[in-house]
């Protein structure tokens, strides 16, 4: 558990998970960080004075004359000449608060400041935790104490990062490849990465880590963000001349969002902060605090089928009937009904909102399919997309006042839809009724929630910017879904994987990582989400032999394998699966099932590898006495063999019997000299040696089983 050391709460050190994070409060000022990072261990009175004194920097020239002094609200009053941590005006006064703190309270692992500036007529609250993982938390409050209205333009929370770290990685992307990571140096200036989208967006930074130059999975300090906020919000990086740096975030709100009349408060969202010495163990902060929410899923997570690559809008009981019951023979154990269900859904140009079964297309309602469903011992979910409407819908056509827009004209369309304006209570209040009705019916387990469009002249008709309530809107309709059906699992799609984010997960149960399936690009996709969220909340489904989205050709056994550390689902038309697939395909399933438990409840593991045609990853249990590794082929390598892998993270002194796992034929796998016999090795040599892989054709994945023995 977390231990505090405050003195008189001046200088107050949390410490856990391996990190320690001692806070300076001195002279009622806001908290600064003076370390944030490893773990130090246990510190006098005396030595954390010393600490303290020794981040104060000396006074260089032609800069303040006093050491200028960066809280986790960064204040320009103090010399910082950074982004500021309140940016706001009251018709162009009190821009520049000069904040006092009035009082202090520091509970075990939590620190909270309050503070006033009676000139400028504001308070703020700057509330700051060490969670048992070792992740840092903190959020921003800012309250109008005056008469007049006070625009917050922006609430940034920000954290220092030691010199040492100059190298930046951040992920980018777009629909169908989302979290594509880049690298570059942190030079003077700030690297900022905003989101315009109204949702997280297939291109967000997702976690923004500045770190030791060449750091890796392994090792190498990294100092990470990650604003939890699914609507507009910013992520940097910040160097200034004088050699300071920072990593922060936090909403981004367009003109006019924010603005407070007297007595009434603005929270900026939660900005995690994750230490580690290598990227894994960043990864594993955010893991396992995951994991330690009672939310998360306790249960194992259930193979699922998704019928729209199968079927798309061609709703056929018949067909989906024959699916269900290939699925059921394969060991699946939830199947979901995809797009086109209600009314006037026969493609994509019609029909959001009408949330009501299509009677044309299933006249007997879905009652026959649900049945069936569960008589083959299967789950069943359901797919809306509640945030979103057609024009050619009997919705938009009773209420276009409902859709958001600026300035009284309608947003360019999207994938031929527009955004309904939750924050109305009125439109809110509709998509629940309906929702509720489905859901209760037909005893919905699971609801794909979609969301296939940026959000763009996001407004209401009256005017004015509506992203940051339309975002607590959708907050409020999952939470009260969940209130009213506590059983109810929900996913969290957005044109694949455009909503990504610790806040939207505090309502969903897994979310999709993207659209495309195709096993080549969800090697590198799962690798890389992994480093926010944990296998078991990633959608991951096997892709029909011919991928809808890139029209690439795989095996089954690449499709599967790739699929099988996340949260195994198929996303294929069975039907024209060979007799030799269903049967691979069976045991890949029972396989997952087998190893669930430790892939979704241990520690991730990717190795660095100099070969961009070779991915080694794994899970090690917790007590390291056993592992799944994974060595996948993702194409033709320059060499004919790129030599030994390694399998970190085992214990060093433990001896392990590592077993190879072929599913299927295995005919194009060449296996070296120690597959024969019972080889057993020491964790030390497995991480510092290795040992040679088969070979195996590219587009292949070999799984192995680690055991202590």
């Amino acid at each position: 558990m977390p231990t505090t050391t405050p003195i008189s709460h001046d200088l107050v050190h949390l410490t856990a998970g391996g990190v320690s994070l001692v806070l300076d409060c001195r002279a009622n000022a806001l908290p600064a960080v003076v370390h944030w990072g490893a773990a130090l261990g246990s510190l006098s009175d005396d030595e954390l004075v010393a600490l303290a004194d020794a981040d104060v920097a000396v006074v260089a020239n032609n800069e303040a004359d006093v050491p200028v002094r960066l809280a986790l609200l960064p204040e320009p009053h103090r010399g910082w000449t950074g982004r500021p941590g309140l940016s706001g005006h009251r018709d162009g006064r009190d821009w520049s608060p000069a904040f006092t703190v009035t009082a202090l309270d520091v509970d075990g692992n939590r620190v909270v400041a309050d503070a006033e500036d009676t000139v400028a007529g504001l308070t703020v609250r700057v509330t700051v935790e060490l969670l048992g993982s070792g992740l840092v938390r903190a959020r921003a409050a800012v309250t109008n104490a005056a008469d007049g209205v006070y625009t917050v333009d922006d609430l940034t929370v920000a954290l220092p990062v030691p010199s040492r770290a100059r190298e930046v990685l951040d992920f980018a992307g777009h629909w169908g490849k989302e979290r594509t990571p880049q690298r570059r140096a942190l030079v003077v200036g700030a690297h900022e990465r905003d989101s315009r989208k109204g949702r997280t967006g297939a291109d967000a930074a997702t976690v923004l880590s500045v770190g030791e130059p060449g750091f890796g999975f392994a090792r190498g300090e990294v100092w990470g963000v990650h604003t939890a906020w699914s609507g507009n919000h910013r992520h940097f990086a910040e160097r200034l001349a004088t050699g300071r740096q920072v990593a922060g975030g936090g909403e981004l709100l367009l003109p006019g969002e924010v603005r407070l009349a007297t007595g009434e408060s603005y929270e900026g969202p939660w900005v995690y902060a994750a230490y580690g010495d290598g990227l894994d163990d960043q990864a594993r902060r955010f893991h396992r605090w995951l994991r330690s929410r009672s939310q998360h899923p306790s249960t194992p997570r259930p193979v699922t089928i998704n019928v729209w690559e199968a079927v798309y809008f061609d709703h056929d009981l018949a067909r989906l009937t024959d699916l269900a019951e290939r699925a059921a023979r394969l060991g699946v154990e939830r199947y979901v009904l995809d797009d086109g269900w209600f009314r006037g859904r026969r493609d994509d140009h019609a029909g959001l909102g009408d949330w009501y079964v299509d009677e044309d297309v299933w006249p007997d309602g879905l009652g026959p399919i649900v049945d069936r469903v569960r008589a083959l011992g299967m789950e069943f979910g359901l797919w809306f997309e509640p945030e979103m409407v057609n024009e050619d819908s009997d919705l938009a056509r009773a209420h276009p006042e409902w859709i958001m827009q600026a300035d009284g004209r309608l947003p360019v369309r999207s994938r031929d839809q527009q955004v309904l304006n939750l924050a109305i209570p009125e439109a809110s209040a509709y998509v629940l009724e309906r929702m509720t009705a489905i859901i209760g019916e037909y005893g919905i387990d699971y609801v794909k929630w979609d969301h296939n469009r940026d959000l763009v002249e996001a407004g209401h008709p009256g005017g004015g910017a509506a992203v940051h309530e339309q975002t607590l809107a959708t907050y409020r309709l999952m939470a009260t879904l969940k209130e009213r059906f506590p059983s109810l699992e929900i996913e969290s799609c957005s044109s694949g994987g455009a909503r990504v984010d610790l806040a939207v997960i505090e309502h969903t149960d897994r979310v999709w990582v993207s659209d495309d399936i195709d096993p080549s690009e969800r090697q590198q996709m799962h690798r890389w989400t992994q480093q926010l969220l944990p296998p078991e909340l990633l959608g991951a489904h096997v892709a029909s032999g011919v991928n809808h989205t890139t029209g690439r050709s795989h095996d089954v056994s690449f499709r599967a394998g790739t699929a099988l550390i996340g949260h195994l689902g198929i996303e294929w038309d069975l039907a024209r699966a060979t007799a030799d697939e269903e049967r691979t395909l069976a045991s890949w399933i029972t396989l997952h099932k087998e190893w669930r438990a430790l892939l979704h409840g241990g520690l991730l593991v990717r190795v660095d590898e100099v070969d961009p045609t070779r991915l080694v990853y794994g899970v090690v249990a917790e007590d390291r006495r056993q592992a799944a590794f994974f060595v996948a082929s993702t194409g033709r390598s320059d060499v004919s063999g790129v030599g030994r892998v390694v399998f970190r993270d085992l214990d060093p002194d433990t001896r392990y019997r590592v077993d190879p796992v072929i599913v299927g034929a295995g005919d194009d796998v060449r296996a070296p000299a120690w597959w024969s016999g019972d080889r057993v090795f020491t964790g030390r040599v497995l991480e510092q040696v290795g040992l040679q892989p088969p070979l195996v054709p590219a587009d292949r994945v070999v799984p192995f089983r680690v055991t202590a023995v």
